[in-house]
This record gives C-alpha cells, sequence and structure tokens, in this order.
C-alpha cells in the first residue's frame, strides 16, 4: 500500500468502523443535518486540476500513489488511477447525494493490495460525511461502470462484502436490469441519489454493454469509451453513429458544462501517445467542450469506411480494433 503524502494516504483512516454509534430514531431525526440542497444555483461550480497523474519515464523510479483523488467540489470527486500502475489509467467520477454514492468506473487492478480503491473510496466517504454531518453507515454505495471491459470492472469484487453496497453484474443483461432498463439503448432512466440526478440511457457502439451518464448537479456528461481524448476504437459503426446522435439531442436540450471520456491517449498538441505507454507528460486534458462533441458528430457523418480518422479533438478508430496503434494500422490515416 503506498502512503506517500500526495493523497494525505493513511490505511488506519480508510477503513469503514464496524462498530459505528447507534442512535434511536428519535435521536437521528433530532441530530439529522439539513437536506444538502443539489437543485439550485446550476450548474453546481467545479474545476478539473491543472495536471493529472500521468505516468513516469521510469516506472520503477515512480513516487506517485496509485490513484489521485481530485475533488471537483465539495460534493463531487474524480479519481485517475496512476498510469504506471496500469496504462489504461481510467478515470472514475464518484458522486454524492443526501442518500446514496455513485462511483462510475473502478479501474483496472483487482487486488486491493496492488491498488486498494476501496479504500480510497471509503476515505472519500468518511471525508465527505464528516464535512457535511453524515454516519457513513447510512449512505449507500452504488458502484457501477460504463461498459463491459475489464479496465472499468476489474477492481468490482473489492466491493463485495462491503455493507450497504451494490454492485452492477457482469452481463449486457445484469447491466441493463441494474438501472431498471427495459429499452435498451433509447429508455432514458433517472437515479436519485438523494436529491441529486444522474440520467442515464444506453451508448454502445464502443462495445454494445455501455452507457452514457449525465449529472445533473454539475452538469458534466459522462461519456465513457464511446467519446474520449484520444483513440475511439468504435466496434460497431452503426450503433455508434446512433448513440453520438442521442448525446447530440441530449445536448441540444439539456445544459453541458463538460462532455468527460474515462481516458487521455492524445497530447495537448493532438499526436496520439501510442498503445500501453505509461508516461503522457504533455497529455491533453479529459475535459471535452460540447462544441468539440458537434464537431465530432459532422465529422463522423462524412466517413463511409473502416479507418482511423483525426477529428482534431479525438481520433475515431472506425472498426480497427485489432491494430490499436496508428503507426503500424494497415487502414489509411486521415
Amino acid at each position: 500500500m503506498d502512503r506517500r503524502t500526495f493523497l494525505s494516504y493513511n490505511a488506519a483512516a480508510v477503513a469503514v468502523p464496524t462498530a459505528l454509534t447507534t442512535f434511536s430514531s428519535a435521536a437521528k431525526a433530532a441530530t439529522s443535518p439539513e437536506p444538502i440542497d443539489f437543485t439550485s444555483n446550476l450548474p453546481a461550480p467545479g474545476s478539473f486540476p491543472d495536471k493529472w497523474i500521468c505516468g513516469s519515464e521510469s516506472l520503477m523510479d515512480n513516487t506517485d500513489p496509485p490513484v489521485q483523488v481530485h475533488w471537483y467540489n465539495a460534493h463531487s470527486a474524480i479519481l485517475r488511477q496512476n498510469k504506471a500502475y496500469s496504462y489504461e489509467a481510467p478515470f472514475a467520477p464518484l458522486y454524492f447525494g443526501n442518500d446514496r454514492v455513485l462511483l462510475l468506473d473502478e479501474g483496472f487492478t483487482t487486488w486491493r493490495n496492488d491498488w486498494d480503491l476501496r479504500g480510497v473510496v471509503d476515505e472519500c466517504i468518511n471525508d465527505w460525511c464528516a464535512r457535511n454531518g453524515r454516519d457513513p453507515a447510512d449512505m449507500e454505495l452504488l458502484v457501477a461502470f460504463s461498459h463491459l471491459h475489464a479496465d472499468h470492472y476489474a477492481a468490482v469484487n473489492q466491493f463485495a462484502d462491503r455493507p450497504k453496497t451494490r454492485y452492477m453484474g457482469l452481463t449486457h443483461e445484469e447491466m441493463v436490469g441494474f438501472w431498471g432498463m427495459t429499452n435498451f439503448p433509447e429508455e432514458q432512466v433517472t437515479l436519485d441519489l438523494g436529491g441529486r440526478e444522474i440520467l442515464i440511457w444506453g451508448s454502445p457502439g464502443h462495445v454494445i454493454s455501455e452507457f452514457a451518464y449525465y449529472d445533473s448537479y454539475t452538469q458534466i456528461l459522462y461519456t465513457g469509451d464511446m467519446f474520449y481524448r484520444g483513440r475511439c476504437y468504435i466496434s460497431f459503426w452503426e450503433p455508434w453513429f446512433a448513440s453520438m446522435g442521442r448525446l447530440i439531442d441530449f445536448v441540444d436540450t439539456h445544459p453541458v458544462t463538460h462532455v468527460m471520456g474515462c481516458h487521455v491517449e492524445i497530447s495537448k498538441d493532438g499526436q496520439d501517445y501510442p498503445y500501453g505507454m505509461t508516461w503522457q507528460p504533455d497529455e491533453a486534458p479529459v475535459q471535452m467542450t460540447v462544441e468539440q462533441l458537434r464537431e465530432t458528430y459532422e465529422f463522423a457523418k462524412t466517413i463511409t469506411e473502416p479507418g482511423i480518422y483525426f477529428t482534431g479533438t479525438v481520433f475515431l478508430c472506425n472498426q480497427t480494433r485489432g491494430t490499436t496503434t496508428i503507426d503500424v494500422n494497415p487502414y489509411r490515416y486521415s
């Protein structure tokens, strides 16, 4: 376990106490804090860091912790796995409501002794509860992911024995059923975290079992791997193009502050970081704009055959997954 001071990480402080003080219903009612207002003065302001943990030139000399925790605002955190621990380095939003906490995407490490994601999440929950007068034992944790690839669900089992926790299953049917959907991918459902609503709908194309998430509080649209700063591997073009159309319809009718994907694989000046890179010293920011989403959709309308296409923001890898790295891809490079 990495105990360096970047996160003020303390294993003893991470674990949720097994014996918390109990209160009678009347006492709880008398001491319960006022609900947090997640519906006024929107969007809730927040910020991204100037630079994320992005690996190191020598992995043997890496001194960063396994995961970076950035509080976007007082009720929203974004976690990012250190590229020295996995080249995938996925991002993972953590959203707090009055009753529930939602964790999206769990990184590419299974064992807690490699990367204790559960401990980090518990520390964040304890921190938030201390700041807001809550009992961690009263907060339900929902552990979900954007799509069915291992770098997004590998750490799910760390939460299997965690009290008051529900986690998404690893089949398409379980994923859709977790959100109560009956008409995937078109149906939009609302998850209530306790005054804070998350809108969820299907967004296939990168893979079939994939979702888009919109947080009504920060107004961040989370697009997983189907649209992100890097190589958008599109396995199924027609479903992906339809998913992009749904995203455009959504931003036409809802305010969006940022569009955010799960990875960064591109530099600030638009250069691709080759597949498997563990050191990205000048990477682009994870957040994107609605205008960049629109520009990509318009660009996609011109694509008629498999290949790799650079939109100025992302690489659209249309049915080229098997070759992964751009500089050796046999398809034309546009």
